[in-house]
């Protein structure tokens, strides 16, 4: 197909907006679990609503893809989000927040499954490592802003004069208990614009090659009689149930152990975590270029793992410092896990990566059972079973033996 620059900036835009609506949780759990009187366990159900409907979605939606396209999917997508927003920011009460994350997790599920195939056809094979570092750098870039945001209309909201400015419409709207709640205002507005963006934008053609395209249950379930599927399915879950088991329970520790208060101090721990975690990217697209993906992924999750005891048994000024590095030390599980995976079979690499991105799942089930353990032993405790993912994680730089390895500049 025909090269499409503008395609490729608005896939560029719908992963600021994916990651912008998704990692914004962790901040808001502490207010969350204070305005609706929650303990950690029930808490935790929210982003497992979330999480569980990438299980839910990803690979009906690469099937759906095939019969309604591209353009369709993702104004689905959309609005699928967008009533979930709206739901709880009209209805802000806990059974609507569960109900609003599980729309909004089937919208950012769709989205993902659909922008990426459509990534490499709209900008070109010869480009698309290209994009797909720079998607990337964006994804992080949103992680990074969101938390910041949320901690900035919190503020404004809390300040007085502001009825009578340019947010004195959600003073009527927002219960004054619940400033958070303007933040899912926001997000519908954000999902609104994309919905009409996407209504005036012109699609090309996207012909997707048979690697590309999801492929039947038959296909999937041949998949999952190979042994490094199953494994790299579950290193999948345990990556994104340590990364978001992290990210959605620091601030909630901070203010706990450390008194700190999550809308400014915690909010902003979260965003250098996510900010540091786009850093170590760039670090380790370098180290690719030098190391064995299985060594550098070896040395970053030992890291990871030597940051996390610091931030779960330091001092307050340790922990604010620690736990934004886990997440520096994070940042190359996601890529280097995905092409090892990939780079382990021969075929059928579509629907395989339906299956993978499936595995985000993790972020449902690594989070409730933290705050499960929370509830029961304490918090420090419960985050202490996020190393068990960890340490599986570190198993794969030992076990896996792909066809393909990563080039470096030292291969002839």
């Amino acid at each position: 197909m025909k090269r499409s620059p503008y395609l490729v900036l608005l896939i560029m835009l719908t992963f600021f907006v994916i990651s912008f609506l998704t990692n914004v949780m962790g901040p808001l759990i502490p207010d969350i679990i204070t305005g609706f009187s929650l303990s950690l366990t029930l808490v935790a159900l929210l982003p497992f609503a979330f999480f569980i409907a990438y299980g839910v979605m990803s690979i009906p939606s690469g099937m759906m893809n095939l019969i309604y396209k591209e353009k369709k999917m993702m104004i689905g997508a959309f609005i699928t989000a967008f009533f979930g927003s709206l739901l709880l920011a009209l209805f802000p009460n806990y059974l609507s927040a569960v109900f609003s994350l599980f729309l909004i997790g089937c919208g950012m599920a769709i989205l993902q499954v659909v922008i990426n195939p459509l990534l490499r056809t709209s900008g070109g094979e010869e480009n698309y490592a290209f994009y797909s570092v720079l998607a990337q750098l964006i994804f992080g870039f949103a992680s990074f802003v969101s938390p910041l945001a949320y901690s900035q209309l919190v503020l404004e909201m809390n300040l007085e004069g502001n009825q009578q400015r340019f947010l004195g419409f959600l003073y009527l709207l927002v219960p004054p208990e619940l400033p958070w709640i303007s933040l899912y205002f926001l997000f519908t507005v954000i999902c609104l614009l994309m919905i009409v963006i996407l209504l005036v934008s012109k699609f090309p053609n996207v012909k997707l090659n048979r690697e590309e395209q999801a492929g039947a249950l038959a296909t999937h379930i041949k998949l999952f009689k190979n042994k490094y599927v199953v494994l790299f399915f579950i290193s999948m879950i345990c990556y994104v149930g340590a990364e978001q088991g992290i990210a959605n329970w620091i601030s909630q520790f901070l203010s706990t152990y450390h008194q700190i208060d999550p809308q400014t101090i915690g909010a902003q721990t979260v965003a250098y975590f996510w900010g540091l975690m786009t850093a170590g990217g760039i670090l380790g697209l370098i180290l690719l270029k030098f190391l064995d993906s299985k060594i550098v992924l070896i040395s970053f999750t030992m890291l990871s793992i030597i940051c996390l005891i610091a931030a779960l048994n330091g001092s307050s000024e340790t922990a604010i410092i620690a736990f934004p590095l886990v997440g520096f030390f994070l940042s190359v599980m996601y890529p280097i896990i995905f092409s090892l995976a990939l780079n382990s079979v021969d075929q059928d690499h579509g629907s395989f990566s339906g299956i993978l991105v499936t595995g985000i799942i993790g972020g449902a089930i690594m989070p409730l059972i933290t705050g499960w353990l929370g509830d029961l032993i304490g918090l420090r405790l419960g985050m202490c079973f996020l190393f068990l993912p960890l340490g599986f994680i570190l198993s794969i730089g030992f076990w896996a033996k792909p066809l393909i390895k990563n080039k470096t500049i030292f291969d002839t």
